[in-house]
């Protein structure tokens, strides 16, 4: 099975992105200035067969970090079944660290894991979920709190995670086929 693996953030600051409106009444939107950040974290897997897809993600206040990011992927793992894995991710510096490195060699009779390079982000399709969801869902939303901001966010993946063709679409929008 390959999976893609990344993670992202949405703050409770409103994503502006082009709208309508009738004529000579300009949209408006009103937030309240907060800093505050949902950190979200997803994979997305591919049978070989190309039979299947499945989204699997995580929704947090704050950022990630290598020990947040091993409770999600054993939650992959498990959610997965079991499945042997390959695993596609960027160079963070929580992909890289000395924890994540520790925990990875153990897990090697299920997960194997492939680093992108720097200027290969694109071959990541799971970069097309974040791109989908911020611009549909989290397009000019202005919650008040952060939950607000985690039930759009959630409404938006479950969506993304529910249709298997947007998920192949964003395969093959990468320029890879299985």
């Amino acid at each position: 099975m390959i999976v893609g693996e990344d993670e992202s953030g949405s703050s409770v600051l409103a994503a502006v992105r082009a709208t309508w409106a009738p004529r000579g009444r300009t949209p408006v939107l009103r937030h309240r200035f907060n800093w505050k950040r949902l950190s979200m974290a997803g994979a997305l897997a591919y049978w070989p067969d190309a039979s299947q897809s499945a989204l699997v993600f995580q929704l947090r206040p704050g950022a990630y970090n290598d020990v947040s990011l091993i409770e999600f992927l054993t939650d992959v793992h498990i959610h997965l079944d079991g499945y042997q894995v390959l695993l596609i991710w960027d160079g963070l510096p929580s992909h890289r660290s000395p924890t994540m490195t520790a925990w990875l060699a153990p897990q090697r009779s299920w997960l194997r894991v492939e680093r992108l390079p720097a200027y290969g982000h694109d071959l990541n399709p799971i970069e097309q979920v974040w791109g989908n969801l911020k611009n549909s869902e989290l397009a000019n939303l202005c919650p008040d709190t952060i939950d607000a901001a985690a039930v759009a966010a959630d409404d938006g993946l479950m969506r993304i995670g529910s249709d298997a063709g947007l998920c192949f679409a964003f395969l093959r929008h990468c320029g890879l086929s299985l």
